[in-house]
Order: structure tokens, then C-alpha cells, then sequence
């Protein structure tokens, strides 16, 4: 896929939701509540855009790769809509911005109340991604937490070549509303990439990172009072020092860097 500014779709689809050019990428200010709005609103008949919208999100850590990995930052370009998955995000916003984000849209969060609006619609899901018992937990414990909701399917995320091609296929033919597709970055988002073509019946197709570790109940998320000021990431830490110490060391830096030097007021 090109670009969002190259793509004349994905412009159009939302060229409503107001933008901030933050750390080096263009980020929806919308809430929580907002973004599951728009979610539901694009997989309507009359709003469909006769292929998936790409929703993803950015972090500090999304923002320190892109800014030296071409390939990832490329693939989150052609986002049609990125929100800011990080509290620093959210503070460095209302430093530099007449047009602060109002809050962050965390996916953890953001798949409840898409959940819930989905149930009360009779939307449909499709859960892709991580291990085979992760995956089937999660989706286990989502349909314990909304009884009415429609999973039309799940699978894990560790198929290749023709056994990922005939389930992409499979994925289309079930025509979800929503694809949440859960392969870490950046992926999800070549998954993204290279499969839209053939997930034409699909409606949006959300990004989600580690959501489905969360779903199944095999990782904690942060106390709120450390997502509140920023520090979840020390969190995971505590959590996974050999995987993702030396991560942070070296990206939180250049975040903070990016965040501060690499940010514009609204327009364009």
C-alpha cells in the first residue's frame, strides 16, 4: 500500500479525523470512545471504501524505529489512521501542540468498547495472531466478557506460504468486520501490506501488538497510576528484563529526541 498522502482512498475515508504530526508521524487526535466510533461508522454499507481501512498505532518505540528502519517506517506511512498507543505521547503533545491528543487510545482498551459497540450492532470479529493457546484463551475469555458478540473465527499467527495465503482466503470468504491481526511489529503491519488485496470483503483490519497476551490473561498490564504518567514500558521491564531491557535503553531515548524535535502544529 502507498502512503496515506499517496493514497487517495484512505485520504478520503478520513479525511474528517483531525491530525498532529508528532515524533515524525501523523497521529489521529480522537479518544477512545472516538476511535471506536469511527470504527464502527467505516464498516456500514454507505462508508465502506471497497477495501479494509488500515487502523495501527505508534508508541515511543514505534516512533524510534521508525525513524531508522525505512521498511517499518514505510509500512506505518500507509496507515490510513494511527493512533498514539503511549502516555509520553499523550504529555509531549500538550507541550507542543495547540491541538493536544486527548488521550491514548490504548488497544488493550480500545477492543472493549469496540467490543461492546460491535455486540449491541451485530458486528463481526475475526482474531488472528500469537500462539495457538494464547489465541484460543483469548478468544475464550472475550466471548465469556461479551456473550453476544459474533467471532466468525480465530486462528494463530504462525502460518507461511500457502497455509497463511489459504487462510487469508478463508479469513475473506467469513467477511468479518473486523480483523485483529496480532503479530507484533512490524509484522502485523507487512501482514497489512501484503494481504489487503486479497481481504477485500473485510471492513477494517486493527493492528494489535501483544492484545491477544492480555486477552488470554497470561500478561498484566501496568498498574494504572504507571500508565498514567508514562511508565509502562518500566513495567514490562520489571516483567521481561532480558527481552526488553536492552529494547528500551535504546529506544526510549530516541523517542523522547523525535518527540521534542520532531513534531509540528496541525495542518497539511
Amino acid at each position: 500500500m502507498p502512503e496515506r498522502r499517496a493514497n487517495p482512498i484512505g485520504r478520503a475515508a478520513t479525511a474528517g479525523v483531525p491530525r498532529i504530526s508528532l515524533g515524525g508521524l501523523r497521529l489521529a487526535v480522537l479518544d477512545i470512545e472516538q476511535t471506536a466510533n469511527f470504527m464502527i461508522e467505516m464498516v456500514f454499507p454507505e462508508r465502506r471504501v471497497g477495501r479494509p481501512l488500515y487502523l495501527t498505532s505508534a508508541n515511543g518505540e514505534v516512533l524510534a524505529r521508525c525513524s531508522t528502519e525505512p521498511m517499518t517506517d514505510r509500512l506505518f506511512r500507509a496507515a490510513d489512521l494511527i493512533n498514539a498507543d503511549g502516555q509520553p505521547l499523550v504529555a509531549v503533545s500538550r507541550l507542543r501542540s495547540p491541538m493536544p491528543l486527548p488521550e491514548r487510545v490504548a488497544t488493550t482498551d480500545l477492543f472493549h468498547v469496540v467490543a461492546r459497540k460491535a455486540q449491541e450492532a451485530r458486528l463481526t470479529f475475526y482474531m488472528f495472531g500469537a500462539e495457538e493457546a494464547e489465541n484460543a484463551a483469548a478468544v475464550a475469555n472475550v466471548q465469556k466478557a461479551f456473550p453476544d458478540l459474533r467471532i466468525v473465527g480465530r486462528c494463530h499467527g504462525y502460518l507461511r506460504g500457502d497455509a497463511l495465503r489459504a487462510k487469508v482466503d478463508e479469513i475473506n470468504a467469513l467477511a468479518p468486520d473486523y480483523l485483529w491481526v496480532a503479530l507484533g511489529v512490524p509484522y502485523e503491519q507487512a501482514f497489512v501490506e501484503e494481504f489487503t488485496p486479497r481481504l477485500f470483503n473485510v471492513g477494517v483490519i486493527k493492528t494489535s501488538g501483544g492484545l491477544f497476551n492480555f486477552l488470554s490473561g497470561s500478561r498484566a498490564r501496568a498498574p494504572q497510576w504507571m500508565q498514567n504518567i508514562g511508565l509502562e514500558w518500566a513495567w514490562r521491564i520489571w516483567l521481561e528484563p532480558r527481552r526488553l531491557l536492552w529494547r528500551y535503553l535504546t529506544t526510549n531515548p530516541r523517542a523522547l529526541y523525535l518527540l521534542f524535535y520532531k513534531s509540528r502544529t496541525p495542518g497539511g
